[in-house]
């Protein structure tokens, strides 16, 4: 019994550890800034700079969370990891599911985005230099915001500011195939439909289910950013979602990238982005890199 609880007092020891890794040893150089009015507690913005910052490329974050969860001060170390690389790094909030359509939540983004082009050169960053990268549900959200210019023309921001995009590890730039996918997989095993799955959250229709997705606006000429699309190797449906992107952005001539992280799982690629020996924080930054020369 002693012999367990020590090995229980260890373990709880070494994730309080790890738990106090990810989380950022530098603060916000601003936080709680609304991009709306009026706004609620989600529609605001928080940023990271370095000291006399100036003119430094800018990272746009958005968190996942399924469109129902999630928070952006969920950040692990991705603040300190690209500040220290010179760059200005905006966390963004965004109303949920179900309190707001799918749409609103688009729209939320694009919104933050603006503020971010209109107001990030208060904090040493450049307007016309950002790259959008965002985890899980924030990997659908980058995704279509660097791709259906509908929302960023909405708001009066243009394409041309965007440098870059990285989703991380998401699962829907192809709504439809992946609620086919899912569904299936419980029918042929007899297994009941999900009560909080895809279908529930992006609704019945078939149209919406395509409209919201990023592949479908993917089109030559529009000036769509190169992508850097970070996956799980070990997980199917989120790889054959980037290989999807992938392919559809390369068939438009858009310089795309499918990168897939192994030994790891969709919690701890999105936390291990920053770490120095992170396989996928290493393609992250050549990706950054190459896309800034242009």
């Amino acid at each position: 019994m002693k012999t367990l609880l020590t090995l229980l007092t260890t373990l709880g020891l070494l994730c309080a550890a790890a738990r106090a890794a990810d989380t950022p040893t530098i603060k916000a150089t601003a936080a709680n800034i609304p991009y709306a009015t009026p706004a609620t507690s989600r529609q605001m913005v928080d940023v990271y700079a370095p000291t006399g910052a100036k003119n430094l490329p800018v990272v746009f974050w958005i968190h996942g969370g399924g469109w129902q969860g999630g928070d952006r001060t969920a950040i692990q170390l991705k603040p300190q990891a690209f500040v220290e690389k010179g760059f200005v790094f905006v966390s963004t909030g965004y109303r949920l599911l179900p309190e707001v359509d799918m749409v609103t939540i688009f729209r939320d983004i694009a919104k933050g985005l603006r503020w971010t082009h209109e107001h990030v050169a208060e904090f040493g960053g450049d307007p016309k230099r950002i790259l959008v990268m965002g985890h899980s549900a924030g990997a659908q959200l980058a995704a279509l915001i660097c791709i259906d210019d509908r929302y960023l023309k909405a708001e009066g921001v243009p394409f041309s500011v965007l440098k870059g995009c990285v989703p991380v590890d998401g699962d829907t730039y192809d709504v439809p195939a992946m609620i086919e996918t899912a569904e299936t997989r419980l029918r042929v095993h007899g297994f009941p439909m999900p009560k909080l799955g895809h279908r529930v959250k992006f609704g019945n229709d078939p149209a919406l289910h395509r409209d919201y997705s990023a592949v479908t606006h993917v089109a030559k000429g529009k000036g769509i950013p190169p992508f850097l699309i970070l996956h799980v190797a070990e997980h199917p449906d989120n790889t054959m979602q980037a290989r999807r992107l992938e392919s559809v952005l390369k068939a438009a001539g858009i310089p795309a990238k499918a990168f897939g992280a192994r030994e790891t799982n969709h919690s701890r690629i999105n936390e291990n982005l920053g770490l120095p020996d992170d396989p996928a924080t290493k393609a992250l930054f050549e990706f950054v890199a190459e896309a800034l020369k242009k």
